[in-house]
């Protein structure tokens, strides 16, 4: 049995880039454990996090419309699959290991808030040393998962999920994938939900934009990934061309200018912030309400950070009915 994974550790060697990260060569787990029978390193992640709590729960967090009124509109947890299924698709591509670009794309937004960015930005003002989801995410599969022990991810895993916001550098050209399938994916299904919405409409997209990258988003995202294929073969760096990076930055502005921060979107934000502080506020002042795994939590970190932990782990839904049954009366409803 052991001979499967040495046989899928020699098809690594055997069929991937130069460039690719091998599964046998990883920096290793923050504990070691035997090795699977059937799985590479990398294909168990994925596994472990596949079957995680966090990750169920990201099917009630928010993208980007709060509690959304219709079935077709995004999730986090949808956004999850879509950057997972862009990223495969490059990485098999270019040949690099496509095992290692679905494990950090299904981990990359695990520690994300409830309502979205917006819970992300109210917490990060709440908790001394701030608060970024990107590093949520990795302290979710380093502690807080498995009742404190967490996944015991590799360190490329962990690596590609700490570092898959834009502006990161992650260390392997996997990581690199996932960061830029998270953009190619949000931005594009952010304009499918918005046009749905009724924030913006098919005529409002930039013109140039249009023209350079596909009128639709399926072939936004297919043209999106033959330019980076293209860009990137048999080097060592995953890029864009120069004309579709162009295209992309400003459409991306475009979303932050007309979506992003557009009124009819977020409307609702100011509540869910509001939420969000009294919930931090309670239990700042009633500590000992805390579930029992996050006091336990407390001999080894800051009260802030703990409460902020708890916190952040909600879904939307959840959070709603924490703040009802602190703060409403019995027998009322709030809307």
């Amino acid at each position: 049995m052991d001979n499967v994974r040495k046989h899928i550790c020699e098809i690594e060697k055997l069929t991937l880039s130069q460039y690719a990260t091998l599964s046998e060569n990883t920096k290793g787990r923050l504990r070691e454990c035997e090795p699977c029978q059937l799985r590479s390193e990398f294909q168990r992640d994925r596994d472990k996090i596949l079957h995680c709590k966090s990750f169920r729960r990201l099917k009630h967090k928010t993208q980007v419309f709060l509690s959304p009124e219709g079935d077709h509109y995004r999730t986090r947890l949808t956004h999850t699959l879509e950057v997972s299924q862009i990223g495969r698709t490059i990485a098999r591509a270019l040949r690099l290991n496509e095992d290692l670009v679905e494990a950090i794309a299904l981990g990359h937004d695990l520690g994300h808030t409830p309502f979205g960015h917006a819970g992300e930005r109210q917490l990060n003002q709440l908790v001394e040393g701030g608060f970024v989801h990107s590093l949520q995410s990795k302290r979710v599969v380093d502690i807080l998962e498995n009742n404190g022990k967490g996944l015991n991810l590799t360190f490329e895993v962990r690596d590609g999920i700490a570092n898959h916001k834009y502006d990161d550098c992650p260390a392997t050209l996997e990581g690199e994938i996932v960061k830029y399938a998270d953009r190619f994916a949000y931005i594009n299904h952010d304009i499918e939900d918005a046009i749905r919405g009724g924030v913006i409409s098919n005529a409002d997209l930039p013109k140039d934009c249009i023209a350079a990258l596909g009128e639709s988003k399926s072939k936004r995202i297919n043209n999106l990934i033959l330019d980076m294929v293209k860009t990137s073969w048999d080097k060592p760096a995953i890029q864009q061309s120069s004309d579709f990076k162009e295209a992309t930055e400003k459409l991306h502005q475009f979303m932050f200018d007309r979506v992003y921060l557009n009124p009819k979107a977020k409307g609702q934000e100011a509540k869910a912030v509001k939420i969000i502080v009294m919930i931090f506020d309670y239990y700042m002042n009633n500590i000992d309400r805390l579930p029992d795994f996050y006091k336990y939590l407390l001999e080894e970190y800051p009260k802030d950070r703990v409460v902020c932990d708890y916190i952040s782990s909600f879904t939307d839904r959840y959070c709603v009915r924490v703040f009802s049954e602190l703060f409403v009366p019995d027998g009322w409803t709030i809307l």
